[in-house]
């Protein structure tokens, strides 16, 4: 097993973030990945009637990639393709630069295995061949789970904006050094 705090317990070594999918000797690295991401919740908690619920910023599962919710969100509104889905997500501006479109075909990929997503070959004769993903069953409940990853997220930076909000209320005697403060509404 893994002493990486960054996987939850019960994953084993070379599994999750940063791993070397071909590492083991058998081979089969990306097979155990796969599985030990998809026994594990991505909510901490489900209400009486099914609701997702999560406390705190983490996901509870191991495959922490920032960009699956966005993949997953883009594919459900609109399917699409990885060179595709990399300009929606360069257009949202979640990155300091141009989105690595290897990350998003691994996402895809990964999304697949998990049977979040379906690929078909694009059907178009111009330019290259390419696949077209679009969104299962298995990944529209994936896409609510993490709504509530995010609604949490939310939540909690809410929570930090009205503490540094108060923090220059009640602490004018502090300064940025750069002239900045924020409304204070």
């Amino acid at each position: 097993m893994s002493s990486d705090p960054r996987l939850p317990r019960g994953i084993p070594s070379g599994v999750g973030p940063g791993a070397d999918a071909g590492a083991d000797a058998d081979g089969d690295s990306d097979d155990r990945r796969i599985r030990a991401i998809s026994s594990e919740p991505i909510v901490s908690g489900r209400e009486a009637n099914g609701q997702p619920v999560h406390r705190g910023w983490t996901p509870m599962r191991g495959h922490r990639r920032w960009m699956e919710p966005f993949v997953l969100a883009m594919v459900g509104a609109t399917g699409g393709h990885g060179y595709a889905l990399q300009a929606q997500l360069d257009d949202l501006g979640i990155s300091n630069g141009p989105v690595d479109v290897g990350q998003v075909y691994r996402t895809l990929r990964d999304l697949e295995e998990l049977g979040q997503v379906v690929s078909t070959w694009s059907s178009d004769r111009v330019g290259p061949q390419r696949r077209d993903y679009v969104l299962t069953q298995s990944g529209f409940e994936a896409l609510h789970d993490w709504a509530a990853v995010m609604r949490e997220r939310t939540r909690l930076i809410a929570e930090f904006d009205a503490l540094h909000r108060r923090v220059h209320r009640e602490r004018p005697d502090l300064s940025t050094g750069i002239g900045w403060q924020p409304d204070l509404e």
